[in-house]
């Protein structure tokens, strides 16, 4: 079968690796240098909630009868409403989920009571609950950035790059990619997405990154083809990519494309047999997820799959960063409050569940204490409900999860009172000493960075966008404190 040179652009290494290069790219330092510390034999799992999730739900203030309703309870109940179409969670509705108090306030809190499950004879009994009462889950408050925008696009872009100046989804190289471009070559494939491209998260423009649906499908870069036409396909594809760099007066672009090539074609081969090693060797942990059978359970087998090939050394398998999102959280209408069959609760159990069985699967191979999962939305949601549902809001919580977390809650709950809000009705972004003190996103993504990828803080504060026309302040990308989220009232060291 013949091969067109549009369908070798498709199936190159630069498609894996984002398709992006700048002109800079080659001759940055940080690209040439790696560092003397890395990830090590560690593993970062993204986890986006898209659309936006209600994240005054997620963590709601509450109250233990007969104390009277605190500060941020009266506002939550003077906003939500009861009754049909009513988004109020009851304090009833929180007893099982109760977490710790907001450091601000002292005001109780609760987790969404999606994320306790009942069920005894589930494989995720109680759910990502149980891994908060074990210390395993830190939850983040009023996680934010300046001048939040409320445009689902522009939003996932800056969290995704961390640039608050707003760089669109689809350019720039994500806030680890940076990290990817600083510690990897084109020869590694350190990344995985499950989906059908890239997250922007990991996009970058030295090294590989797969994006895989389901390992047991997985192709690239050989489309549908035929079983007889893999073998001249394999063929073709690896004189084109060993001969891009080659040549005389070879370009850093063809070089790169063809490393990337090389590097993507023999481990796009060594990623499906993951699926029959796994589901031979931990059938019963298969199972607990097809207990599950949900979109988020199955994508974090995938992963849960990568990681025991890593574990188990299987050859060309080293991804050791992930993403996957589930979808369904831009709840204008019928979200629900504590009833099971609500929108909201449907994705808060589908979460939850999905975490403990990944999290119980990691930790009988071994590697819980080399896990760290990071849980995010674009935004969050009004505090004051529509009819029956939430429109777009500003600043809402993140958790981090894994076996050397120090579990807890961290930041201050938002400002949700009438008088404090904006003219939108939303909640306000504020880096005040005192009081409702905002946590900028750069400040977690910074301490992952430093705390769990052992990054120099330096290299940090130093890495830009490599599309821009000329470096700006670092400052615009990270913020200029010391990365673990520290500060004089507060003791949010997030790892072990």
């Amino acid at each position: 079968m013949a091969l067109t040179r549009r369908q070798f652009l498709k199936c190159t290494g630069a498609a894996a690796a984002g398709g992006l290069l700048g002109p800079g790219l080659f001759g940055n330092v940080f690209v040439q240098r790696a560092l003397a510390s890395t990830i090590g034999d560690r593993y970062l799992v993204v986890l986006f909630l898209d659309g936006g999730n209600d994240g005054l739900n997620t963590v709601a203030p509450t109250y233990f009868p007969p104390a009277n309703p605190g500060f941020l309870r009266t506002a939550y109940q003077a906003a939500r409403n009861t009754g049909v179409g009513g988004l109020r969670l009851s304090p009833d509705d929180l007893a099982n989920t109760l977490i710790a108090n907001d450091p601000n306030t002292n005001e109780p809190l609760a987790f969404h009571p999606g994320f306790y499950n009942p069920d005894t004879s589930s494989p995720a009994y109680q759910g990502l609950k149980k891994l908060y009462d074990l210390g395993k889950v830190a939850v983040i408050q009023g996680c934010g950035y300046p001048q939040y925008s409320l445009s689902h696009e522009q939003s996932r872009g800056i969290w995704q790059t961390a640039n608050p100046l707003g760089v669109s989804a689809y350019s720039g190289a994500g806030w680890l990619g940076r990290y990817l471009k600083a510690n990897y070559g084109p020869t590694n494939i350190p990344g995985v997405t499950l989906g059908d491209s890239v997250a922007p998260e990991l996009r970058q423009t030295v090294t590989g990154v797969l994006a895989i649906q389901r390992l047991r499908e997985f192709g690239f870069p050989y489309d549908d083809a035929s079983d007889t036409d893999i073998p001249f396909k394999r063929d073709a594809f690896a004189h084109l990519y060993a001969a891009a760099g080659t040549g005389a007066g070879a370009q850093p672009s063809q070089i790169y494309l063809g490393d990337t090539g090389t590097a993507t074609l023999t481990g796009s081969e060594s990623y499906p047999p993951l699926n029959s090693l796994y589901l031979t060797d931990r059938k019963s942990f298969s199972d607990n997820y097809d207990a599950l059978d949900t979109s988020t359970a199955r994508a974090l087998r995938e992963i849960a799959k990568i990681i025991y090939g890593v574990k188990t050394n299987q050859p060309n398998v080293t991804a050791r960063f992930f993403e996957l999102r589930n979808g369904g959280y831009d709840t204008h209408s019928d979200q629900g409050a504590a009833a099971t069959d609500g929108q909201h609760y449907a994705l808060h159990s589908e979460v939850s569940n999905a975490i403990k069985v990944f999290y119980d699967d990691c930790a009988a191979m071994g590697v819980a204490s080399k896990l760290c999962i990071l849980v995010w939305s674009e935004f969050s949601r009004r505090i004051h409900q529509n009819d029956n549902g939430t429109d777009h809001g500003s600043q809402g919580p993140m958790f981090v999860i894994g076996g050397t977390v120090r579990g807890g809650v961290y930041g201050r709950h938002p400002n949700i009172d009438q008088a404090a809000l904006d003219d939108d009705g939303n909640t306000v972004y504020t880096q005040s000493a005192n009081g409702f003190r905002s946590t900028d996103i750069r400040d977690v993504y910074g301490t992952v960075l430093k705390h769990w990828l052992n990054m120099d803080p330096m290299v940090i504060k130093s890495s830009v966008l490599p599309l821009d026309p000329a470096p700006l302040d670092p400052a615009y990308y990270w913020r200029t404190e010391n990365f673990d989220l520290k500060r004089p009232s507060d003791n949010l060291d997030l790892f072990a």
